[in-house]
């Protein structure tokens, strides 16, 4: 691997490691105990696996996410990939990093207020928008700069965490006491990383072919080699603030994994603890903000007729606004729709590799992402806290509907049925 694969892959580890990858992993822990380890290699395949999955997959288009939706319909294309972007960005994705920044970066060192919190993400933003106005720079500045300074306070905060906490593991929950790897399967999709590498993708694509790799075959590996990079820090630090939080158990209980992370840091290095945790919060989803805003930036440049600065300065104030709001509103709001969305961008990502075997016929895309569909809008709406009696009785009889997987099979059913009408409705996208 050479040095600009190296850079690269810091930097796509950095627009990954953002708000969610730092709360969820240390909840998944002290809620799993002793069932932690096949708990967090659930969490894995959703929060690395497919991630890197969907970064590989945009290098096989030509443009952005939206080619790849589009084998299903440009219409679903069009609705489908908008909704992404402002799901990981100035609806949730972007709120929330900026959010969690304050309330794990700031707010130990200050009065909680709405006012400290206007200040903080005024800044924050100001930065964020600053920094994304240049996208070109923005791969050297991360990849060089700041995601080396992250991984830093990241090893520091994890080697106290093997060495200094010594507590017990505790029983794990009832959710996980029956299938800890597919619970952890589900919880992989509060990242948000699968999709938001759906985004991503392109930034990776397009920092390769301005270093002068433009073959596919090439562009391919090239991606892998760096998606492979990033998969190896993201596996290292989660398992590592997963495991801090089995050892947070017996310590009382906490609001979420900010919380967790926040008392193990004061527990293990005392006040520098929260200065460490500071600089970790900080940067992670200051980095994530940036990405964000520059693949929304880049995406609806290409649909509307804006241009790219007046685009990301509107999603940068919607992002400002919203985040105003708070963390648990932000997080109430975006858990049913990322239910949603999530299984019908994982296999969407899923068909991009096997479409060799089908020929890329378009209507296994639409069968599968129907049916697909189907379930997780129900799982999504129920999220909401709506309750659907008679539908829920019908939806029982899935397999693997208990774990919160009931869209497998559908999926599965639907390509079958579209793989059977193949050639008839509509013409295949195979390379």
């Amino acid at each position: 691997m050479n040095r600009n694969t190296f850079i690269i892959g810091f930097m796509l580890f950095a627009l990954f490691f953002g708000a969610g990858n730092l709360i969820y992993p240390p909840t998944l822990g002290i809620n799993s105990g002793t069932s932690y380890w096949a708990a967090i290699a659930g969490f894995v395949i959703t929060g690395v696996g497919l991630p890197i999955l969907a970064v590989t997959a945009i290098s096989f288009v030509k443009n952005d996410a939206r080619e790849l939706a589009d084998r299903v319909h440009p219409l679903f294309g069009l609705i489908f990939t908008s909704v992404v972007y402002l799901a990981i960005g100035p609806f949730f994705g972007i709120p929330r990093a900026a959010t969690v920044a304050y309330e794990m970066g700031v707010e130990p060192f200050t009065s909680a207020s709405s006012l400290s919190l206007f200040l903080f993400t005024t800044i924050f933003f100001i930065l964020v928008y600053l920094v994304s106005r240049n996208p070109s720079k923005m791969v050297d500045r991360i990849g060089q700069y700041l995601t080396p300074v992250l991984l830093l306070a990241i090893v520091a905060l994890c080697v106290g965490g093997f060495f200094l906490l010594d507590n017990q593991l505790a029983d794990p929950t009832e959710k996980y006491t029956v299938s800890p790897f597919f619970t952890g399967f589900v919880e992989g999709y509060l990242t948000m990383d699968a999709i938001a590498a759906l985004a991503f993708g392109i930034i990776v694509v397009n920092a390769f072919k301005e270093r002068g790799i433009s073959d596919q075959k090439n562009l391919i590996q090239s991606t892998l080699k760096a998606g492979a990079i990033t998969g190896i820090g993201l596996v290292t630090v989660y398992g590592s603030i997963g495991w801090i939080g089995t050892k947070m158990a017996a310590e009382g209980n906490f609001t979420n994994g900010g919380d967790i992370l926040s008392s193990a840091a004061d527990l293990m290095f005392g006040s520098f603890g929260a200065l460490l945790l500071g600089v970790i919060v900080a940067l992670a989803c200051f980095t994530t903000s940036v990405g964000l805003v520059v693949a929304c930036g880049q995406f609806f440049t290409k649909i509307t007729r804006f241009s790219y600065s007046t685009v990301i300065l509107v999603v940068t104030i919607a992002s400002y606004l919203i985040a105003n709001q708070g963390l648990n509103t932000i997080i109430s709001v975006s858990v049913p729709v990322l239910v949603f969305i999530y299984p019908i961008a994982i296999v969407l990502i899923l068909l991009t590799f096997m479409q060799k075997l089908f020929n890329g016929e378009k209507t296994v895309y639409q069968g599968a992402i129907i049916l697909t569909a189907i379930v997780s809008l129900y799982d999504g709406i129920t999220a909401f806290g709506v309750t659907l009696p008679a539908v829920t009785s019908v939806m029982e009889y899935l397999p693997f509907f208990s774990i919160g997987l009931g869209w497998i099979v559908p999926a599965i059913i639907g390509g079958v049925i579209g793989y059977l009408f193949r050639g008839r409705l509509a013409p295949s996208y195979s390379n």
